[in-house]
């Protein structure tokens, strides 16, 4: 199931706003809170959110947003919620620098997988589908350390590439979005969308410790 909401009633409120409805901006924003509630929760740093709770942060983007969407119906250079994730994403950076130092991690480290369960099915179903031969249903303690194995991996990955497997399997973010927010054309997306997943299953492939430590 998508992360964000449908686009065309998106695009409906989006006009009513733009015409200067003010219930249509608090409906755009509204229906945007869930999705950012779960971007924000996948991202934010699990040392960071032991101190800041996530509704925080979605409340102080959807303020920014607010702010700012005149600025944006003015000149929309990109769908409405990649506008929206990108708000959100300058706001953990901001976060990460304050709480972690930005001398420790870069910026895009800073945004590192800090989710230990699945809030969907989506990420299960690809860890289902890299080691499938591993893969019982039935047996909720296998399905357990499976998950944890999967973000250790994810974690072992290089910036870009875990960047690419959260945007595409976690977020469903289509390649033409991600070549978008990413910045790069749709076949440079789709290769690194492929090289990504297969350093994931490789990784997978050599069973990471639930220590987080590489095999040896």
């Amino acid at each position: 199931m998508p992360l964000w909401p449908e686009q065309n009633v998106t695009q409906n409120l989006l006009a009513n706003a733009k015409g200067g409805d003010r219930a249509a901006v608090n409906r755009l924003l509204e229906r945007h809170r869930v999705s950012l509630r779960k971007l924000i929760s996948l991202r934010l740093d699990r040392q960071i959110a032991r101190r800041v709770d996530a509704s925080d942060v979605v409340q102080d983007v959807l303020l920014e947003a607010n702010t700012r969407l005149q600025d944006y119906l003015a000149d929309p250079r990109m769908p409405f919620h990649l506008w929206l994730r990108q708000l959100a994403q300058d706001r953990m950076i901001d976060l990460h620098r304050r709480h972690r130092g930005a001398q420790r991690r870069s910026l895009d480290r800073e945004q590192s997988l800090a989710v230990p369960q699945f809030a969907d099915r989506s990420g299960f179903d690809l860890m289902g589908q890299l080691a499938d031969h591993e893969l019982t249903p039935a047996a909720a303690s296998i399905r357990k350390e499976l998950e944890a194995r999967f973000v250790i991996a994810l974690d072992q990955l290089e910036d870009e590439d875990r960047e690419i497997v959260l945007m595409r399997h976690f977020e469903q973010l289509g390649n033409s979005e991600v070549a978008e927010a990413l910045g790069l054309s749709a076949a440079a997306a789709g290769m690194r969308h492929l090289r990504a997943l297969r350093k994931l299953r490789a990784i997978l492939g050599e069973r990471p410790s639930l220590s987080g430590s590489p095999p040896t």
